[in-house]
């Protein structure tokens, strides 16, 4: 079983990357010996989950996607989460996402660009701080005591309980500014048909264009759609 968690991991190192990697790269981010290296990757080759492209760098394979999509089936976060999406950016003309917690930290899963040319850019698939994000800090703020255990597991900071406490009382949370310089975020919790938050929707926009009396309002009513979505209300 460790020799398969460890030929995974080469997955989570991919996805890492902006682009794909060549063998000594994926050997050194691992601290691996690049035979080892080279056998988990022609492992994951031989299984369909990497492809090498015209300069020998392994990436993820479109196989990928198959899965990511059925991910967000199976957790009721698919397709009837993005009208929700594109309605609330053509409402407010900024870039939105869903995020959940994936080992320990916030992770898109969703998003619709604004059409703005000057936008910040954060992909599916980033993942983000606990304590300085707004939608880490969402999720820790609602989060439940066997989350906390498993999130302080992480080692990442949580924000200061002040924050927090103002986060459950609004709503609603604002990113510290400091994990992406000009970009600023404002998150609102996501529940599950238990009561529990198990993802957040978010706007990110530069700071230069930042209002929380225009933005809080549709955030949370458009959080609250998806909510009574995944609770199976109509609204």
């Amino acid at each position: 079983m460790s020799t398969v968690i460890k030929t995974l991991a080469v997955l989570d190192v991919l996805a890492g990357s902006a682009r794909g990697m060549r063998l000594a790269e994926v050997a050194t981010a691992m601290g691996l010996s690049r035979p080892t290296a080279y056998q988990r990757l022609l492992t994951l080759v031989e299984a369909g989950w990497l492809e090498q492209d015209e300069d020998l760098r392994y990436r993820l394979s479109m196989h990928a996607c198959r899965f990511a999509g059925a991910a967000l089936e199976q957790a009721d976060l698919g397709a009837r989460v993005q009208p929700v999406l594109e309605a609330l950016v053509a409402r407010v003309k900024e870039t939105a996402s869903v995020a959940v917690i994936d080992r320990g930290l916030p992770f898109i899963v969703s998003r619709v660009e604004s059409e703005s040319l000057l936008r910040a850019e954060q992909k599916i698939g980033t993942t983000m701080s606990l304590g300085g994000s707004a939608s880490g800090r969402i999720l820790t703020a609602f989060a439940d005591e066997g989350m906390l255990a498993r999130l302080r597991q992480s080692g990442e900071e949580f924000a200061p309980e002040e924050i927090l406490a103002e986060a459950r009382a609004n709503r609603y949370a604002v990113s510290s500014g400091y994990t992406h310089s000009g970009v600023i975020a404002i998150a609102a919790p996501i529940f599950d048909m238990n009561g529990k938050c198990f993802a957040t929707l978010s706007l990110v926009m530069p700071e230069t264009r930042f209002d929380l009396e225009t933005f809080k309002r549709p955030l949370i009513e458009a959080a609250d759609e998806i909510t009574s979505l995944q609770q199976g209300k109509h609204r």
